[in-house]
């Protein structure tokens, strides 16, 4: 995340109250759609989309069309525009549809606002918990209004390690993961979560996130409340993420492990490209 300037925060109060209000839509769109026989469809790549998908980020946009034209949208089911601010607001109005449609409650909903093409306002909405973490640059991330701080790892023998699922990996990526796994607690590795596991990284219960084949829409929120709650997030070359990166994301709770992390990925580089 970039850094933001002394007079970041005091700019960025009335998109946060926006951001809120856009998560607050997408509760009310998504909530009668949770454990019911929702059909899904598939997209061009295969993936699922719901009625709760595509109402919860129509909702959204609604807002946002009405308040701050002037700014770009992002959206995962109604594509991407420009705008002429400079400012792009990214929606994922259900993250994990398959946790979703499994009656799953850690999938959620993802709002970022990118200023240059970096995040600098990121929310994580859980609508049926109704937890929500906030992340802006240069502040402290909150759940629900309380602080959230991620936990210390003395070592990576030590961290508790999750990932979406290892079908979204290349054969290049599920080695390099693999390896970081065997340096890890690997007895408590978590497999499934989506932006749920990000989540509980910013809360202090988990310590590292690595995921390859991530969009714009599933990365960005997470990277300003991870960084908010004392984190680091990054590509698998420790390079920060932002608009053009390829979808290769570690989310490290405690940044010392950092040059740990990436010695472990570094013997099995993902030379065969994500999954897009």
């Amino acid at each position: 995340m970039r850094p933001a300037s002394d007079d970041g925060p005091v700019k960025l109060s009335a998109e946060i109250a926006l951001a809120h209000r856009l998560a607050d839509a997408a509760r009310v769109a998504i909530r009668p759609h949770f454990r019911t026989s929702l059909e899904a469809e598939r997209k061009g790549d295969a993936s699922p989309v719901t009625v709760a998908d595509r109402a919860a980020e129509e909702a959204m946009r609604r807002i946002l069309t009405a308040e701050v034209p002037q700014d770009g949208v992002h959206g995962e089911e109604f594509g991407a525009s420009k705008g002429r601010s400079g400012r792009q607001w990214v929606l994922d109005p259900i993250d994990g549809t398959v946790a979703f449609l499994a009656g799953r409650a850690t999938f959620g909903t993802l709002i970022a606002l990118l200023d240059g093409g970096f995040p600098v306002l990121g929310i994580i909405d859980q609508p049926i918990l109704g937890e929500r973490w906030l992340g802006v640059a240069g502040q402290p991330t909150t759940l629900n209004g309380q602080p959230a701080s991620t936990r210390a790892c003395r070592e990576l023998a030590d961290a508790m390690l999750a990932t979406t699922g290892p079908h979204y990996f290349t054969p290049g990526e599920g080695d390099a993961y693999m390896a970081l796994a065997a340096r890890t607690d690997h007895k408590r590795m978590i497999m499934g979560g989506d932006c749920y596991n990000y989540a509980l990284l910013a809360s202090g219960f988990l310590d590292v996130v690595c995921e390859a084949g991530l969009k714009l829409h599933d990365f960005a929120a997470l990277v300003p409340v991870v960084e908010g709650a004392g984190g680091l997030m990054c590509d698998w070359s420790g390079d920060p993420l932002h608009a053009g990166s390829v979808g290769h994301v570690l989310a490290l709770g405690d940044p010392a492990r950092l040059e740990d992390v990436l010695e472990a990925l570094g013997g099995h580089s993902p030379v065969d490209g994500p999954a897009g």
